[in-house]
């Protein structure tokens, strides 16, 4: 490898991150992690300190965190007030259920969101991430249409490849089986429409406004096909992440909200990854000009300084639950935890003072133009996304778009290409969920100088990767 001047190094760690290391490997159970590849002894890479937009790891060696940890992270890493105000909070209160009782941190921040949060959704319910946000949200479509005289509509409909969480219901709501073959049966009732792959769809040539009301006539095909009066909800990201950054193409989430309307079906906004400043706006929704009937979101909310996530719905969905003895029988314990509820408070406040959705606004374009300087290599067949939020498809035929078999993509991505980008510097995701892609969504405070050192170690790695192929 050749790009590895960016590496600090720091003398005399190599004993104790070894020890790290190996205890990863006898105790700790990593999240979708193929534990085989350290059988032989090989290193668990263990990130111990961050800055900025950069982490260390226990060797001493310094990498660009080119997917803000996950998606969360946006307004970088070391922020002291964050941790501040956690400990501040901490030693008022440091924890009360929302189980029929209030505390004033949830109660400011319920506020906040709600006043940030556009049309009419007013009512917040916290939980404690965003897989737990998604299957809060379907729960609550269920019992909504009971509360209003329609029993029936139960069911719900996503996209293929889309990826909303893994807890049951909303693992049954994603679109990649294989993710979850190994958990089935799972909730039934789930129900996959296309995509938004403008790349990938032919037949659509270069109208991509035509290809939006394709993709959105399908989300009504599927209501169609199941029954109106069975489906509850439509489950869309605004860009979707699984498959590799799907913009919506112009005129698709006008379209969807009026399938919606026509067939009494709520329209939910996945923005677990999309909100707080990703596509340079508090709720991507508004990027996009609608406005949906729930928002889900997290990870950005307290730029995972503190684990928080949240539903919120719209007044006409909290209605039936203002009269008589009805009431959400759902709940988490930690939801809306008082110490997470504080750090989100202090990390919209940072993002006001250092204009963090501006930002983003400023730099996306300069973003786009350095990741679109890699369509030169003969491997990058597309790259696409909006904000601070990109996916880079790799192909090993670009004028017929040809994929990797499934041999190929294994040996490219999880034997060659995720190691080659950490060992040069650059901590980001290769991920084959749908055709192989590279994603990027850096913390919300990099500049070009950031842009320009993703694009140095990508170029490097990836010309690389097309000579071993």
């Amino acid at each position: 490898m050749t790009a590895t001047s960016q590496f600090v190094t720091t003398p005399g760690t190599t004993a104790a991150a070894d020890r790290l290391s190996a205890a990863a490997r006898d105790h700790l159970w990593m999240h979708f992690t193929r534990h085989s590849t350290y059988d032989d002894g090989g290193e668990v890479p263990v990130i111990v300190r961050g800055e900025g937009p950069y982490i260390w790891d226990a060797q001493g060696r310094r990498y660009l965190d080119g997917l803000s940890g996950l998606f969360v992270v946006q307004a970088g890493h070391g922020r002291a007030e964050l941790a501040e105000a956690a400990a501040r909070q901490a030693t008022e209160l440091a924890f009360f259920p929302l189980w029929s009782y209030a505390h004033p941190t949830a109660v400011t921040l319920a506020e906040r969101l709600a006043a940030a949060a556009p049309g009419d959704l007013d009512r917040v319910f916290f939980t404690t991430g965003g897989g737990e946000a998604v299957e809060t949200a379907w729960k609550l479509a269920k019992q909504y249409f009971k509360l209003v005289g329609k029993p029936m509509k139960h069911k719900v409909i996503s996209r293929a490849v889309a990826y909303h969480g893994t807890p049951q219901g909303a693992l049954s709501i994603t679109g990649i089986p294989a993710a979850k073959m190994p958990f089935e049966p799972l909730v039934p009732g789930a129900h996959k429409a296309p995509n938004t792959n403008f790349y990938r769809a032919p037949e659509h040539g270069d109208d991509p406004e035509a290809f939006g009301r394709w993709a959105a006539d399908q989300i009504e095909i599927a209501i169609e096909m199941e029954g109106a009066d069975s489906v509850a909800a439509v489950f869309l990201e605004p860009v979707q992440n699984s498959g590799g950054c799907f913009p919506p193409p112009p005129g698709y989430f006008a379209r969807v909200r009026e399938i919606c309307d026509r067939h009494d079906v709520l329209l939910v906004s996945d923005e677990v990854i999309c909100a707080f400043g990703r596509l340079g706006e508090t709720f991507a929704c508004d990027r996009y000009g609608y406005v949906p009937d729930m928002i889900t979101c997290a990870k950005g909310l307290t730029s995972g300084y503190s684990p928080i996530g949240a539903m919120i719905a719209s007044d006409r969905l909290f209605e039936p639950f203002r009269r008589g003895d009805n009431s959400f029988a759902h709940g988490y314990t930690f939801g809306g935890h008082p110490v997470s509820a504080a750090v989100a408070m202090a990390n919209l406040d940072l993002f006001e003072r250092e204009d963090l959705n501006g930002n983003v606004r400023r730099n996306e374009g300069a973003f786009r133009r350095t990741l679109e300087g890699l369509l030169d290599l003969p491997i990058v067949g597309d790259v696409r996304g909006d904000g601070y939020f990109y996916g880079i498809e790799l192909v090993k035929d670009k004028a017929t778009k040809a994929t990797f078999d499934d041999d190929e993509a294994e040996r490219l991505l999880r034997g060659f290409l995720s190691k080659a980008l950490f060992d040069n510097g650059l901590y980001c995701r290769a991920d084959d969920r749908g055709d192989p892609v590279v994603q990027l969504a850096p913390p919300l405070i990099c500049d070009q100088g950031h842009f320009d050192e993703i694009e140095q170690i990508l170029r490097s790695v990836l010309t690389e990767a097309w000579q071993q192929l």
